[in-house]
């Protein structure tokens, strides 16, 4: 009985080898046969087409139209414009300083650089590229679209933009320059409360930041809290994140990514390394947060870690694999889907944050706060009195409540930009960031929210 379980096993075996077999090679002789059918047109283009070819620009142009097949993230990349994209890592480079995007097929800044030259020339997140020094944007691939956008340093392109509530196109000239990007800014907020605004994730981040905050321990001894500001970063570079990540955890998932083998999922956790596990940590982030953004936050949001205020991120999850070919050009490719540590897929979903905070004009929300004044009954002449009201009016808390909100906004509106604080001159432009603030200092209050 063994015997024939055996031979009956070994019978199944070699059919299902000599089935896979017929499958790979019949696999193999289609895909032999769609590259003859390339090579053949290609051979009968230089032979035969009307005026002389260049072959490399043909063979380029062949990968670039079936890279448009894939999503637009996958890219591929001519050696010059490679050797560029390599040194953008780095944190210093020519160009713009804007990370952009195709959304329904349209050209969108993502977001500018903050401190480069197109941050400086006034694009926005969210803008729409129509078209780069008179030429249309439609139809143009990212890679088409970063190479009209490239050029001599202290030349000018111009874009011509569509922003939204706006009715007409706008024409925005900026100045090629060198963009050197300081990814992390620190400001101290005075009473052991620091801010922190990490713009990109390149070489670096993480370090740059553990600096920061190291500073900051060290100055005020005590930590009350961190504001880690992601809004308008675009992302970056993936071990940055991760990194950045370990930094504030004790244990725990922070990202898993699944490519087309959906059994084979690769999880990376934290080291038990993490210097910064005891002090509270609110992360602000906006539509325009990305990629590498959204892995932190939803790394220390899932982790109960953190409070993530703001608005729903971008909802770029998908990682690339960057490969150098042999001529010097390169292939940026689409593998895998990062997932957060609950297991959602940040792809078109983004992180949703715990408290919404909708962003508004400072500028005009001073104005108006300025032009305000608040009436309750105690303020109606010949109201009724109270038991306990007193005689002279009580003080006006300045809290983290409506009230309180608006009292700071009045005084530091009336102040001349030399007499304003670092805090002051961070928060009087910023109507969103100050809000966070404010939960941060409620700390005690809202901590229930992560645990």
């Amino acid at each position: 009985m063994k015997t024939l379980f055996a031979g009956t096993f070994l019978a199944a075996l070699v059919a299902l080898l000599v089935q896979s077999g017929s499958q790979i090679e019949a696999y193999a002789q289609e895909r032999y046969a769609d590259l003859q059918n390339f090579s053949k047109v290609l051979n009968l283009i230089q032979q035969y087409y009307v005026e002389e070819v260049d072959t490399k620009k043909l063979v380029y142009g062949a990968i670039k139209g079936m890279l448009r097949e894939l999503d637009p993230h996958t890219n591929f990349m001519p050696p010059e414009m490679f050797k560029d994209f390599e040194t953008e890592t780095s944190g210093e480079f020519g160009g713009l300083g804007i990370e952009i995007s195709l959304q329904n097929g349209v050209l969108t800044i993502i977001s500018p650089i903050e401190d480069t030259p197109a941050w400086k020339a006034g694009i926005k997140p969210g803008d729409k590229v129509i078209a780069i020094d008179g030429t249309s944007t439609k139809g143009l691939s990212l890679v088409e679209a970063s190479q009209l956008m490239r050029g001599k340093r202290g030349a000018k392109v111009v874009l011509r933009i569509v922003r939204e509530k706006e009715d007409q196109p706008r024409d925005i000239a900026i100045i090629r320059g060198s963009v050197k990007i300081r990814s992390v800014k620190y400001t101290d907020l005075d009473d052991g409360y620091g801010y922190v605004r990490i713009t990109s994730f390149i070489e670096n981040t993480a370090k740059d930041l553990e600096k920061a905050i190291d500073a900051h321990v060290s100055k005020h001894k005590k930590v009350e809290g961190i504001l880690i500001d992601l809004r308008r970063n675009p992302g970056g570079l993936l071990d940055q994140a991760i990194k950045v990540s370990d930094l504030f955890l004790k244990e725990g998932t922070i990202v898993s990514t699944i490519g087309r083998d959906k059994n084979n999922k690769e999880v990376t956790s934290a080291t038990k390394r993490g210097r910064f596990t005891e002090f509270p940590v609110i992360v602000l982030v906006d539509e325009y947060s990305a990629s590498a953004s959204e892995i932190v936050s939803g790394a220390l949001q899932d982790n109960k870690r953190a409070l993530i205020v703001g608005e729903r991120t971008f909802g770029k999850g998908s990682v690339q694999s960057v490969v150098r070919l042999a001529d010097g050009s390169g292939l940026k490719l689409t593998v895998a889907r990062y997932y957060t540590p609950s297991g959602i897929s940040i792809q078109a979903e983004g992180i949703t944050p715990d408290i919404t905070i909708d962003d508004v004009d400072a500028d005009a929300f001073a104005k108006a706060v300025v032009k305000s004044k608040g009436t309750r009954e105690q303020d109606i002449a010949g109201h009724l009195r109270g038991d306990r009201e007193k005689t002279a009016p009580a003080k006006k808390s300045r809290g983290t409540d409506e009230e309180g909100l608006t009292a700071w906004w009045k005084d530091v509106a009336s102040k001349k930009d030399d007499n304003l604080s670092p805090k002051e001159k961070l928060f009087r432009a910023d109507y969103q960031a100050y809000q966070a603030y404010s939960y941060l200092k409620a700390w005690k209050t809202l901590k229930n929210l992560v645990r």
